[in-house]
């Protein structure tokens, strides 16, 4: 049995608005900054054959695949961004859970990321790019959604268990 250590309620949302919209931000000015001086000019090598900085509008999804579907994609998001939502308002407030809300908060941000892209550009800004070993090239927001989405794998397999998620079923009463 876990041991139960409360946290508040305020806390946890005003952590996760701040680490949503901190994380965001970065990954917004990142795609500003990746518009202003790589758009409509040669890549620019960080570390020669390894890592550059190269421009790129992807229109579809991971690593560019359904090309051209933004608004799907981008209805999905918003679907994607209640049901996290519903998660964080249903997850009891308790430091056993406080990684889980960490992870959730991390997966949001890249998700809002590249929804402000679809929505506002109807592409998302792609610039970093591993030439070394050709990797698909990506921004922030999608380190944000991988990091995310293996840390939640890790922590589900690793420290949870399958009760511990009891708090999604609707019945739940904590």
């Amino acid at each position: 049995m876990r041991e139960k250590k409360p946290l508040s309620t305020m806390v946890c949302a005003v952590t996760g608005i701040f680490s949503v919209l901190l994380l965001t931000v970065l990954d917004q000015f990142t795609k500003l900054l990746a518009l202003e001086h790589l758009r409509n000019k040669p890549g620019i090598p960080l570390i020669k054959g390894v890592l550059e900085l190269k421009y790129l509008e992807n229109r579809g999804i991971a690593f560019g695949m359904f090309q051209g579907k933004t608004a799907v994609f981008a209805i999905l998001c918003l679907f994607f961004l209640v049901a996290a939502l519903y998660v964080f308002i249903r997850m009891p407030k308790e430091k056993y859970f406080l990684p889980l809300m960490l992870i959730i908060f991390l997966i949001v941000a890249g998700a809002l990321g590249n929804f402000i892209d679809r929505v506002f550009r109807g592409f998302v800004v792609d610039f970093i790019y591993f030439s070394l070993i050709d990797f698909p090239i990506f921004n922030f927001a999608d380190i944000y959604v991988v990091c995310g989405g293996i840390l939640l794998v890790l922590f589900v397999c690793l420290k949870y268990k399958e009760e511990d998620f009891g708090f999604l079923n609707p019945k739940y009463k904590g």
